[in-house]
């Protein structure tokens, strides 16, 4: 069995090495394709087989169940008008109240808060 073993890893090793210089020559040949084509702004650099983006819109991503915690966090305010960042994850029962700050400011942008000393109301 030992034998069988060293005869096929001997196998393996003689055919890699034999193919160790056209892989190489492979990786050679993209990377002066993607220099050429990086000179003129018109060729693309990518890899053959993935699909390209047809649009830059934005990834339109599912709601849950439950709504979402800028709406749950909007309710809340609504509640509360005044209320902070810190006593709004307490009273949403999150334990990372930083993850709030962005969640009030994109509600801030969007126009349905507004920001009042510490504490934010609803608009």
């Amino acid at each position: 069995m030992t034998d069988f073993l060293d005869e096929k890893l001997a196998e393996i090793d003689t055919r890699l090495n034999e193919l160790r210089p056209l892989h190489e020559e492979y990786l050679k040949l993209e990377r002066a394709r993607a220099a050429l084509a990086g000179m003129d702004g018109s060729a693309t650099t990518r890899r053959p087989g993935r699909p390209r983006s047809s649009s830059k819109a934005p990834v339109r991503r599912r709601r849950r169940r439950g709504g979402t915690r800028a709406e749950q966090a909007l309710q809340v305010v609504r509640q509360n008008p005044g209320v902070s960042v810190s006593e709004l994850a307490e009273k949403m029962n999150i334990d990372q109240a930083n993850y709030l700050y962005r969640v009030m400011s994109n509600l801030e942008g969007d126009g349905a808060v507004r920001k009042e000393g510490r504490g934010y109301v609803a608009v």
